[in-house]
């Protein structure tokens, strides 16, 4: 990515945020700069009380020992004086009401069109190197529905990040190691062995398996058909069965491991989802990463021989306590420490994730990782070890995803992945594509659970949010299109619309669009400092029903329809209005990584 900050949006709500703190250090002398940076002006709840609301008196109350109603006070004046400001008022305990003058929200249509789809980009991030691995399911078999949640949830965040000016790489951590591989690899010579025509016990053979996992999914037999055709027999004994693994177990664990891999980036792709490192665990255990995060932890005087006391949930006689290397995760807020080593010497599972954080955490400032609920208890102690690693210069942070539950004609789809009888990421796609999957995913917060209904998600109506965004860009398209059939194809060029009359907009219902257009590049910023993509899909909808609105009164008042043929200017301050909309729409939708339609069909 570019090393050069991305260029600072015109946000009306920042410039005004600016000049109130600017007035109110005018009306309290000495005003500490740690009370003016809380400072806020934020969009009115309800419009009848103007266009925005700081909150600088409450603030400054304390400091000054004044009331804060008296400061909102001797701020009103102050504000009103203000360009573009037509109205201040004090409200409520020491709040302050500012009305803008139209000619600023209209305005407002001509920053769209001037920066198209850079509309909202700032510099929030300028500077700042960010690593947000998400996916990251281990490759014992196709991606189902319960990866998919996290997927999106990671690749919005990566894109809002990117759009807030931060410096992004969105990786994928491939757990190529461990219990399940083994288990994998046993299974797919399993499936290999009936590929060369072998009877095979299958209860006999599930006893040799070491791991005791088994995975008996369809998907592994095109695998075992490529091992055969690969190698023919040679990977069996003479008599056509089960070889010994030292045989066959790396020939297969490698072939399983690049099908899975491959069919796993084909899945993410139709997803729309395409990372730029995938790194490997079994790399990460191979190049010594995880001894030199010990040593370095070793080194700082942060590792110790101890026991730890039972897990919670465990009696005394299922629990045998052990000495064991252990972390003091507890010096960087962890609530116990942790165990890098086991009593016969080999490594945690978290020995293994600190050294593959610790090589990440090189080429970052700050590591988000986008995790299943279930993973709760993981935060506290890789926090601390990330902080102990980089003495506290890198931030690690986690995004919880909770399960989503699919839903079809009202009754659960059942899933389980072992079986094989589950519900594939494909599956879903085929069945309702990926524009439908990626925002509905994004209509609740990720650590909110939600029901994914098949059946609503394909559904043309109102409630269906990703159909009412989608149609509301639709028929802004069909606007233009209309415009140019009526005024010729310049009608609708930038040159054309930034030359227009803005001041022809000024219906209550325009105003309105125009205000919520305004609070783009705040809400932009705001959802990426909390790491929160769904408000985006929120912004989206929000607009699309101020559109829409404002769609439907021009059918009772035909001076708020966007084209008069008699009327050209009157026609280009509206085709202003409906391409900001759309052009809007468009960078809401990139976050999410949605693509807007020219029409509905």
């Amino acid at each position: 990515m570019s090393d050069t900050p991305t260029p600072t949006t015109d946000c009306l709500f920042a410039r005004y945020q600016n000049q109130v703190r600017e007035a109110l250090r005018s009306v309290v002398a000495d005003l500490p700069d740690e009370i003016a940076a809380r400072v806020e002006v934020t969009p009115t709840r309800d419009p009848s009380h103007g266009d925005m609301a700081t909150n600088a008196a409450l603030l400054a109350s304390k400091f000054a020992r004044r009331r804060p109603a008296d400061i909102a006070a001797d701020l009103v004046p102050l504000l009103v004086a203000l360009p573009g400001v037509a109205k201040a008022e004090a409200a409520g305990p020491g709040f302050v009401n500012i009305t803008l003058s139209p000619d600023v929200l209209q305005s407002v249509a001509r920053s769209v069109i001037e920066a198209g789809p850079r509309f909202g980009e700032s510099r929030l991030g300028a500077g700042k190197r960010v690593n947000v691995e998400y996916v990251s399911a281990n490759p014992t078999g196709p991606m189902h529905v319960g990866h998919c949640r996290g997927a999106v949830v990671g690749d919005a965040l990566a894109n809002l990040l990117a759009k807030t000016g931060h410096d992004v790489t969105k990786e994928y951590y491939i757990n190529d190691a461990g219990a399940q591989v083994i288990a994998l690899t046993w299974a797919a010579y399993w499936r290999y062995l009936q590929a060369i025509g072998t009877q095979v016990d299958t209860e006999a053979f599930a006893a040799l398996t070491p791991t005791g996992l088994q995975y008996q999914g369809d998907y592994l037999t095109p695998i075992g058909e490529a091992l055969a055709a690969a190698h023919g027999k040679a990977l069996a004994n003479e008599a056509g069965q089960a070889a010994e693994p030292s045989v066959w177990f790396e020939i297969v664990r490698a072939a399983t491991l690049k099908a899975m891999m491959e069919e796993i980036r084909t899945d993410l792709a139709a997803l729309g989802i395409h990372h730029e490192v995938f790194a490997s665990e079994a790399e990460t255990l191979a190049s010594g990463r995880v001894d030199e995060a010990i040593n370095a932890l070793e080194a700082k005087g942060l590792l110790y021989e101890g026991v730890l006391e039972p897990p919670k949930g465990k009696t005394p006689e299922d629990w045998e306590p052990r000495p064991q290397t252990l972390f003091r995760s507890t010096q960087f807020g962890d609530d116990v420490d942790r165990a890098l080593r086991k009593s016969d010497g080999s490594n945690t599972y978290f020995a293994n994730d600190i050294g593959y954080h610790a090589k990440k955490a090189e080429a970052a400032d700050v590591l988000i990782d986008v995790l299943g609920a279930d993973h709760g208890g993981y935060v506290s102690r890789m926090r601390a070890a990330v902080s102990a690693l980089t003495d506290g210069k890198t931030e690690f942070e986690v995004v919880m995803c909770q399960i989503v539950r699919i839903m079809k004609s009202g009754e659960p789809v059942r899933m389980s992945k072992r079986a094989g009888t589950f519900v594939t990421l494909r599956d879903l796609l085929d069945e309702v594509g990926r524009d439908a999957v990626r925002f509905t995913m994004l209509t609740r917060k990720a650590d909110a659970q939600m029901d994914f209904d098949l059946d609503a998600v394909v559904a043309q109506t109102r409630d269906n949010p990703v159909f009412y965004v989608q149609y509301a860009h639709a028929r802004c398209r069909s606007v233009m299109r209309s415009a140019e059939t009526m005024f010729g194809a310049d009608s609708t060029s930038d040159a054309s619309l930034l030359g227009a009359d803005l001041s022809r907009l000024d219906a209550d219902v325009e105003l309105a669009v125009l205000r919520r257009l305004s609070t783009f590049p705040r809400v932009v910023e705001g959802a990426a400092q909390t790491r929160e993509p769904h408000r985006i899909a929120y912004y989206c909808g929000e607009l699309a029903a101020d559109f829409h609105a404002l769609w439907n009164k021009g059918r009772e008042d035909t001076t708020l329809r966007f084209l008069h043929e008699q009327d050209r200017p009157a026609s280009l301050a509206k085709l202003a209005l409906v391409a900001s909309v759309a052009s809007v729409l468009r960078c809401g939708l990139a976050i999410l990584g949605v693509e807007p339609v020219e029409e509905m069909r």
